[in-house]
């Protein structure tokens, strides 16, 4: 399979990474992709080395440093820097957290950056943030998280964050690290991966209203 995955035309790109655990070709990664895509999103999917082993030879590897896949993640943007339009970085939990440092750091090559689902702290260790570079963003930030998501549930995030500064955070009901909600709301995860996606492109268009967290 090729390292990259591109679909969808349009006047912005986004290069999204994967999770931890998962490839960039996951269920949950093509619902994601395609809902994008038909707001006129181009998408580009790629892998962490790490992930491109995994499917190579069938064996399960952690993540590395998360310097290695920073260095990773830029070589893909140096890759697509010269798209038409404005290049936004972005991806699923850790693959938005990797992301998230980047627009930490000045660089004129992206946008923006778009998380979904990100990895606020470890599921039940709330005293372990990971948000320090928060202060640090150089460009325009939303993220779209599940208000039940262990990583990181609204009244958590809500309490730990001011809302100052250019991130974004679009709460999707009760949707859970990968937008499951519970069938008693009469919602899917469908329903809140294509939301997220609209809200994605209306963001990138300026219009994401008041941008409160």
């Amino acid at each position: 399979m090729a390292q990259e995955l591109i679909e969808g035309e349009g006047p912005r790109t986004l290069l999204l990474a994967h999770g931890a655990g998962a490839p960039m070709d996951s269920p949950y990664m093509d619902l994601l992709a395609a809902g994008l895509a038909e707001q006129r999103i181009r998408v580009v999917r790629f892998e962490f080395e790490y992930m491109r082993k995994r499917r190579e030879d069938g064996r399960k590897r952690p993540p590395p440093r998360a310097e290695k896949l920073e260095g990773e993640f830029s070589a893909v943007i140096d890759r697509h820097a010269g798209a038409s339009g404005p290049v936004y970085i972005g991806g699923k939990s850790m693959g938005g957290r990797i992301a998230s440092v980047l627009a930490s750091r000045a660089d004129d090559r992206i946008a923006g950056c778009v998380c979904f689902g990100y990895p606020f702290h470890p599921p039940g260790k709330a005293d372990r943030w990971r948000t320090a570079h928060f202060n640090d963003f150089t460009v325009p930030v939303l993220i779209n998280q599940g208000t039940r998501d262990p990583f990181g549930r609204k009244d958590e995030v809500q309490a730990h964050l001011t809302g100052d500064g250019p991130v974004v955070i679009h709460w999707l009901d009760d949707g859970e690290h990968d937008f499951r909600p519970r069938k008693s709301t009469g919602t899917t995860q469908e329903d809140l991966i294509e939301l997220a996606a609209r809200q994605t492109a209306a963001w990138m268009d300026g219009r994401n209203g008041s941008g409160e967290v």
